[in-house]
């Protein structure tokens, strides 16, 4: 999911603080960000809703980040 590291740094948010937020683990949010490990559905609709973007942009199905594809 290589959106989310794009997400995450445009917005000056640690890893740490996404994790924290979302009440997930950092190291979880690392492996998201380098392909290491897939989120699951429930984790794509927190990071969407976190970044106020649409799951589809997430994926990388669409450019835009504010409707599905």
């Amino acid at each position: 999911m290589i959106r989310l590291k794009e997400l995450r740094v445009k917005r000056h948010i640690s890893q740490v603080k996404l994790a924290m937020d979302l009440n997930m683990n950092q190291n979880s949010i690392s492996r998201y960000e380098t392909g290491e490990r897939e989120a699951d559905h429930k984790a794509l609709i927190a990071f969407a809703d976190y970044f106020d973007v649409s799951v589809d942009y997430l994926l990388g199905r669409t450019d835009n980040p504010n409707t599905a594809r």
